[in-house]
């Protein structure tokens, strides 16, 4: 019981509270994304992913560990890719193309949406008393729609990134001819392994990304009206 009471005593609850601010946001970015390509997939024609339950809210469905444990400690991370098959499709290329397309958009549209919701908190946190329950609450939802907004647009910008198996190398590839595409798809797993490589060892997109999620937050804040300061912008 003592050594209980010892680890409950050193407990750093504000560490722990970023932590699940964390985890929790990027759990709801990653599941937004994945279900956006599902559905994306369904209405042109493919009902791969509606076949194998992929078209569920349900975070298990969609969970990989190690992808979830990515988003939170470096920002990006991925989940088990939804599964589709371009040859449902009436146009295949096209049809990846826009399937790919929907998982970013969405992103960036709960951003906005996160923004949004963002303006309302700050208003309403002007009649919360401070140090009682409910300024709590307050500050934990405040803190998850904001972290929400920043790992949202770094989701949807990193995987714009044209090089499988993101979704941008699905929409530059489809204006490849049908034997060039469909030959470098069979390469996809073993390009992901050196994507993983250089963002996971090297951080070669560190840079270049986090100045591209300064700029596009900055825009969405002016689109929005949410103070860009508060972001630290």
């Amino acid at each position: 019981m003592s050594y209980l009471q010892d680890f409950l005593r050193n407990l750093d609850l504000s560490a722990l509270g970023s932590l699940v601010v964390q985890a929790l946001a990027a759990l709801i970015c990653i599941i937004f994304h994945e279900c956006a390509h599902g559905f994306a997939a369904d209405r042109l024609g493919d009902h791969t992913a509606r076949n194998h339950g992929r078209l569920s809210w349900n975070p298990l469905r969609h969970i990989d560990p190690f992808g979830l444990l990515m988003m939170v400690v470096a920002g990006v991370g991925w989940a088990k890719p939804v599964p589709v098959n371009p040859n449902n499709f009436k146009h295949p290329k096209r049809g990846m193309a826009l399937t790919a397309l929907a998982g970013p958009a969405a992103n960036f549209l709960l951003a906005v949406i996160c923004l949004l919701i963002g303006n309302g908190l700050i208003s309403l946190g002007q009649n919360i008393v401070t140090g009682t329950a409910a300024a709590s609450v307050f500050l934990f939802f405040y803190r998850l729609i904001l972290r929400m907004a920043v790992l949202n647009v770094g989701l949807g910008l990193f995987n714009l990134i044209p090089i499988p198996p993101l979704d941008g190398a699905k929409v530059l590839f489809s204006f490849l001819p049908d034997r060039v595409y469909f030959k470098v798809m069979q390469y996809e797993r073993y390009i992901m392994l050196g994507l993983f490589l250089l963002v996971a060892v090297g951080g070669v997109f560190d840079d270049p990304l986090n100045a591209c999620i300064r700029q596009v937050l900055r825009w969405l804040c002016i689109l929005t009206g949410f103070p860009a300061s508060i972001l630290g912008l």
